[in-house]
């Protein structure tokens, strides 16, 4: 049956989680259902069959369907094989502003740390993107991330950090930890948290709190146990989507709830 759904998905080219949101099971459910890892129950079938016009036979058969006709856009109707141009697809975008002032809150909290330096902090980041995008389905920075062989690097990072030292925001400082050098960051001001909402800053508050005391080498390790690290190429980007893939070593959403 997964044969069935990927293709249905794809003809339609929509994301595994508008699936999800159109059979109304959560998105774990229906990546499980894809991969094969779980069985459809019959009443998931039915709502494929009645919401795609499949026949029910093709699904149960996992055979692929010759002719698909529904369109998925609520109240309308296309031509044959023509796909809907107006589904909303949530892709995080990064926003830089953001991030300049959520940085400037985390190395004010524990920039002077001495296991803070810049390896811990790129990891910091990571998580603190990807754990609230897994937890709330949007973005807090959306930052892009690549794979490099020492975990997820935020692609714009060196960037955005020259520019807001030649704004006299933070200063970059060169030192030594157990004969290993650092990078380390020291802010020149406060953040400014007006356009930052009180959810964010308490999320933020717990990721430091829960990550913040960890090493490079720690945050590393934990990073390589992450599903979105692990299934991404080395040097590409890591999908915001596949959060909603982790297992219990860095999930921190409780799918049984939802």
């Amino acid at each position: 049956m997964s044969i069935v759904l990927r293709d249905i998905r794809e003809k339609f080219n929509i994301t595994k989680e508008d699936m999800a949101k159109k059979l109304k099971i959560t998105r774990q459910t229906y990546y499980k259902y894809e991969s094969g890892e779980s069985e459809l129950t019959l009443d998931v079938v039915k709502k494929i069959a009645n919401t795609f016009s499949v026949d029910y036979n093709d699904i149960i058969e996992n055979r692929i369907p010759q002719n698909i006709e529904y369109n998925i856009v609520e109240g309308k109707k296309n031509n044959k094989n023509e796909v809907a141009k107006d589904i909303r697809i949530d892709i995080p975008q990064e926003n830089i502003e953001k991030f300049k002032q959520i940085f400037l809150y985390i190395i004010n909290k524990i920039g002077s740390k001495p296991n803070v330096g810049q390896v811990v902090l790129y990891k910091l980041l990571y998580f603190i993107d990807f754990d609230y995008y897994e937890l709330f389905e949007e973005q807090l920075m959306g930052l892009k991330y690549i794979k490099n062989d020492f975990g997820p690097t935020p692609v714009s990072f060196a960037k955005v950090i020259k520019q807001m030292e030649k704004d006299s925001l933070l200063e970059e400082v060169k030192t030594k930890r157990f004969d290993y050098n650092m990078t380390k960051y020291l802010p020149l001001v406060e953040a400014d948290l007006s356009n930052i909402t009180a959810k964010e800053i308490k999320f933020i508050d717990e990721e430091i709190e829960k990550h913040g005391f960890k090493s490079a080498k720690e945050l590393t390790e934990l990073s390589h146990k992450d599903i979105p690290w692990i299934g991404t190429k080395t040097k590409e980007i890591i999908p915001y989507e596949a959060v909603f893939y982790r297992n219990t070593d860095t999930s921190v959403r409780s799918y049984e709830d939802d």
